[in-house]
């Protein structure tokens, strides 16, 4: 048969099993695969039967809807336009996402056509670990799974000549942003408020689109006034650095795609699909930036949950959710509330609380899992009786045989964590607290900050961290006269040429060597190896998160120097806490963290503690979403897979203070049915006492 028939033959095919199954959202797999041989059968020339259908491999490929409930079917084969999933807790929605994403490639979309992008490094790893195990066998390249920050930092970097930035443009962290803040309001003699409710101010206002420019035409207050000020200045300190802080990577993306017809054209042709995760916790900036790239064609798949929406206070808009059929006329819309992770008694707990909200879409998580146990609810006499619960039931657990890596300690405020630590110490529970990140290191941070100021010789943030490290003699007063530009006459100017001649040798090794060996070359090169060798109480251990940071740069050895090596300062800078959550195990132990730093995680055990009035819920005031506690209470409890732990104490030592505290609210929406009290395991007297 001549090769044309063949493929007009594959093509009719493929045309009329796609309109079938497109319009037949609660298909089961057998029925896919007859349509698909009875067109073949009836389109068929009798030549051609010898050879497979052309077809085989897509309805065999189909047979991942097996896996699937029908309501996630039904997501998976949406055709073309907008389509909003609401994923309640559990329900699937990763799982949901990578099938729908799979079964376009299948269809023969391009992977290199598809944009997914998600809020934690973590998510973006799972996905692109998740696709690569449905479509083992593509053409087209992968999905580009990304994190809009992340991807921020690519466009910027490819367009950086049309966004008018260096292409080795820095990324300042929280912490650098917050040093530069602070030296500006010095200089201003600005004691109020302080730098990071300046940077708090100003990341809240680019979230929301603003330039500091547009900012200064809204000022209403005093606060105001000095937020704009401070912020013309930390603008200048950011250009002549040639770096960009954390948010401008959403802003100048937004400015890019928005101002230039030429880079959003090309964008919009270079992704036909969009996939966007946790859409109730994008700002305005990350919601302009995704409509600008759906463009006419509409594509997009965005997947979120309004009762999870627990970042307003950094800029969050839950209204972009509630909002989608608005915004996105004729979208789809599919709701997901089979839950696959909890037992059906912390179900039922989490929708007793939740119901009591209004602003929300309407759902009922069901699960065909177990009952499970009851919810333990303790009521402790103070922070220490609550501690050494919790410390005391996670060594029976141990004991029995669960795992401490999946055994997690949930709390309001970060201050709760001391006594937990010092319980769970007395009682020999391994434990870590969630947020120790390893590019936070001070070894790690120097040796990234060698190769920054390297590549970007602007940075005056990164050379004011390494010029004395290690110690080469040059002091504050020619560290200024070097930042500045001055003569340095004498010895001074020997060792500042040596240290430029120094970084020119990194600079020319980032170029042209691939990631890890670039990091090795750094580390070498800067004196710092040397250095901590020497250090013969803490240099190996020190040393050894050196090596770590280099096999961590091998994964992007593959790439294009220096892109290689742009990508690993990238992944440093915008880590997130749950990006230092490796696999968990139980050497690694029992997981302390917030709950907000607990979003998107799960553990077979979960304690949730400090449930009092004015902590969990904490005090509230008018500029915040009353209901935010609630659901930030239904994302505690629907952390637990099998067992769940309440506590609360009637009297905790707070700001100095000991103040008596009564249950919170929460405690009252749970069925009692569902609840058994507990009492301590060992008498209150011969427990340690703190006033």
């Amino acid at each position: 048969m001549a090769v044309g028939r063949k493929i007009g033959l594959i093509s009719c095919v493929f045309q009329d099993a796609s309109d079938f199954i497109r319009s037949s959202p609660r298909l089961t797999v057998p029925a896919c695969r007859q349509r698909v041989n009875s067109v073949y059968s009836r389109r068929v020339d009798s030549r051609f039967v010898k050879f497979r259908s052309p077809f085989a491999w897509y309805s065999s490929g189909m047979s991942f809807l097996d896996e699937l409930n029908e309501r996630q079917k039904e997501a998976v084969l949406h055709g073309e336009g907008p389509l909003l999933i609401v994923a309640g807790a559990g329900a699937g929605k990763t799982k949901t996402v990578t099938h729908r994403i799979a079964r376009l490639m299948s269809e023969g979309v391009p992977g290199r056509s598809i944009l997914a992008i998600t809020f934690t490094n973590k998510a973006a790893t799972e996905m692109r670990e998740r696709l690569h195990k449905l479509v083992p066998h593509r053409t087209g390249g992968m999905p580009l799974a990304t994190t809009f920050h992340a991807l921020g930092a690519r466009l910027l970097r490819e367009f950086h000549a049309e966004a008018g930035l260096p292409r080795a443009f820095a990324i300042w962290d929280r912490d650098d942003s917050t040093r530069a803040i602070k030296r500006i309001m010095e200089s201003l003699s600005l004691g109020e408020p302080t730098p990071r409710a300046v940077l708090g101010s100003l990341s809240r206002r680019k979230g929301e689109g603003l330039t500091a420019a547009e900012f200064e035409l809204e000022v209403k207050s005093f606060r105001d006034r000095i937020v704009a000020q401070v912020w013309h200045a930390y603008e200048k300190a950011l250009t002549e650095e040639g770096a960009l802080d954390f948010d401008d990577l959403l802003l100048r993306t937004l400015a890019l795609i928005r101002d230039n017809q030429a880079v959003r054209e090309k964008l919009q042709a270079r992704w036909q699909y969009l996939t966007v995760d946790e859409y109730q916790d994008t700002n305005r900036a990350q919601f302009e930036i995704v409509r600008l790239l759906a463009g006419a064609k509409r594509n997009i798949c965005v997947v979120g949950d309004a009762d999870q929406n627990i970042y307003s206070w950094r800029g969050a808009q839950m209204e972009h959710l509630m909002q989608f059929e608005d915004q996105f006329p004729g979208a789809k819309v599919v709701l997901l509330e089979q839950n696959y992770r909890s037992t059906r008694t912390i179900l039922a707990t989490a929708n007793a609380v939740i119901a009591k909200n209004q602003n929300r879409r309407k759902k009922n998580l069901f699960t065909d899992n177990d009952t499970g146990e009851p919810v333990e609810v303790y009521g402790a006499r103070n922070e220490v009786d609550e501690a050494w619960y919790v410390a005391q039931n996670i060594a029976a657990l141990l004991e029995s045989g669960e795992r401490a890596g999946e055994i997690a300690v949930l709390y309001r405020e970060n201050f709760q964590s001391r006594a937990l630590e010092e319980a769970l110490l007395s009682h020999d529970v391994p434990y870590r607290v969630l947020g120790v990140r390893f590019f936070e290191r001070a070894e790690v941070k120097d040796v990234l900050s060698y190769l920054r100021a390297a590549m970007n010789p602007k940075s005056k943030q990164d050379m004011a961290r390494i010029i004395a490290v290690p110690p080469r003699g040059i002091g504050k007063v020619t560290l200024e006269k070097m930042l500045s530009g001055g003569t340095i006459p004498g010895a001074a100017g020997a060792k500042v040429a040596a240290f430029r001649d120094m970084l020119a040798k990194i600079a020319h090794a980032a170029a042209t060597l691939p990631a890890s060996e670039a990091v090795r070359y750094a580390a070498e090169a800067s004196g710092i190896e040397g250095w901590l060798t020497q250090d013969t109480e803490r240099g190996q251990e020190r040393l050894g998160n050196i090596r770590e940071l280099v096999n961590l740069a091998v994964r992007f050895d593959n790439e294009q120097s220096p892109e290689g090596l742009e990508r690993l300062l990238e992944e440093a800078a915008l880590q997130s806490e749950q990006d230092s959550l490796a696999e968990r195990d139980e050497r690694q132990g029992v997981s302390l963290m917030t709950v907000h730093a607990s979003k998107g995680l799960e553990f077979d055990t979960v304690f949730v503690t400090g449930l009092e009035q004015g902590l969990f819920p904490s005090i509230r005031d008018d500029t915040r979403d009353p209901e935010e506690e609630r659901r930030l209470f239904y994302v505690a409890v629907t952390r637990a897979r099998k067992k769940l732990f309440l506590s609360y104490a009637h009297e905790r030592f707070k700001y100095g203070a000991r103040e008596g505290a009564i249950p919170s609210e929460f405690l009252d929406d749970i069925d009692e049915r569902l609840v058994v009290h507990a009492r301590p395991k060992r008498s209150l007297l011969d427990e340690p006492f703190i006033d």
